[in-house]
């Protein structure tokens, strides 16, 4: 995954070339290399890859244009295209000085080596990037490794990633930090006071489960919280075909949470972490959860399921409760909750939800700054009224008709109550068309900008 540790004197230089630039970079080639740019039609613009020859026929540079900052703004990771285009060689980067700029595609180049080859072949590109002198490339291998954990986990089928699976999963990632790791699963979820988890849950013959993970033993506590719906035909509340052909990703909430986990104790933070994933299969049977069933809750709230698709919220809310029992620093759910959210922002942003401001600009300025977008949706209280029905506390799936993504954030809101700080992701973790450093596939989101908010947030 990582480079190799070449010196960066013995790599070939990778000139990145802007386009209001072009014209010095010319002017700086010998006559015979700016003869080939010119015969290439190299113009700088943002991705094109000029490879330029040496004596013996062999690379002796290369040039990758860099566009605009208009161009630029159009996506992220540019570099990272630029990799595949390039013969196998060592390659250090010239000309790009900003130290934002610098990591990004630093961090894009080695997302960008990524392939899911658990069914088939798959090769990285074979040009390897020096990291630069000024990038700190531990912190970007242990990013770069969390991220792989997190899209292997989304990638995999659910006919091998159920329930066991993704505690298996999390069970390896304690092994290799001195992290522990409790179980709660099948019938015992009921006797321990997790009674939605196990209506969700209990029509799969792949018995739910609470998993429970801690590490760290200084420091301010944060507990992540994701949704693990191994796979999820909706239920009673059957899904269409085209509807569940991607329901392998809704434990994307998960896998997100062990990645940013997996990047978190890499990186040796100090604080307290605990991970709470409820990973369940919602699927059909004779004893399968119905449609105006009214559930109790760990917290003591009852709930109507008007949908047994809405399941997400069920399992989130009794994990949620356990949380909050603690009294953390501050709680982090993230779940594949609502197509709600992908109609609002689509499949890039990540739209997080909480009533801390500081943390909400802390969110939000990590996002910019590590190429990792958030967008901040409110937690609008005029609408609690929307998820209270006549027969419950809760509607797990009210009707509505506005703002579901809202309304979901707003149910699971009302189970974290003693914890002075909350947020909520209502993440997509699918990557629908391959863009650098993103293949088409599952996808970590918020990981990255709650890791670098994470100091200012919990004073580390």
């Amino acid at each position: 995954m990582t480079d190799p540790a070449t010196p960066e004197r013995t790599a070939l230089p990778l000139h990145v070339v802007e386009e209001a630039a072009l014209d010095n970079f010319m002017q700086g080639l010998a006559p015979a290399h700016r003869t080939w740019a010119e015969a290439s039609h190299f113009t700088g613009a943002l991705g094109q890859v000029l490879v330029l020859p040496g004596a013996s026929g062999r690379p002796a540079a290369a040039a990758a244009g860099y566009g605009s900052s208009t161009s630029r703004a159009r996506g992220r990771f540019h570099l990272a295209a630029v990799a595949a285009a390039l013969p196998e060689a060592n390659w250090r980067l010239e000309g790009l000085a900003d130290p934002r700029a610098l990591e990004e595609e630093a961090l894009g180049w080695r997302l960008a080596r990524y392939r899911f080859d658990r069914y088939k072949a798959a090769k990285p590109p074979r040009a390897r990037l020096i990291t630069p002198p000024s990038v700190d490339g531990a912190r970007l291998d242990a990013i770069a490794t969390g991220e792989f954990l997190t899209r292997d986990l989304i990638n995999t089928p659910a006919a091998d990633m159920g329930p066991a699976e993704l505690e298996a999963a999390a069970r390896a990632l304690a092994a290799r930090h001195g992290a522990s790791v409790e179980v709660t699963a099948g019938d015992n979820l009921q006797t321990a006071d997790f009674p939605m988890i196990h209506a969700v849950g209990r029509a799969s013959p792949r018995a739910p489960r609470l998993i429970d993970l801690r590490w760290g033993s200084d420091g301010p506590a944060l507990t992540l919280v994701g949704k693990g719906v191994c796979f999820d035909t909706g239920g009673l509340n059957i899904k269409t075909g085209g509807s569940m052909s991607l329901m392998k990703k809704d434990m994307g909430g998960a896998a997100t949470v062990l990645g940013l986990a997996s990047m978190i104790m890499a990186l040796g933070l100090k604080l307290r972490l605990r991970v709470l994933i409820p990973a369940v299969e919602n699927v059909i049977s004779g004893n399968a959860l119905k449609p105006k069933d009214i559930l109790k809750s760990r917290k003591g709230l009852s709930v109507e399921v008007n949908d047994t698709d809405a399941e997400g919220r069920l399992v989130l809310a009794d994990a949620l409760a356990l949380a909050d029992e603690e009294k953390p620093d501050m709680i982090v759910s993230m779940a594949t909750l609502t197509g709600a959210a992908r109609v609002a922002v689509g499949p890039d942003l990540a739209p997080f939800y909480t009533d801390d401001e500081p943390l909400a600009a802390a969110l939000s300025a990590a996002g910019a700054r590590v190429a990792d977008p958030v967008w901040r949706l409110p937690f609008w209280t005029p609408y609690d009224s929307v998820i209270e029905p006549d027969v419950a506390d809760l509607d797990n799936a009210p009707g509505f008709g506005f703002a579901g993504s809202i309304t979901a954030a707003l149910f699971l809101r009302r189970f974290v109550t003693a914890s002075p700080r909350y947020a909520h992701f209502d993440i997509y973790g699918w990557q629908p068309t391959a863009a650098p450093a993103r293949p088409k596939g599952g996808v970590g989101q918020g990981a990255r900008a709650l890791l670098d908010a994470l100091p200012m947030v919990l004073g580390l």
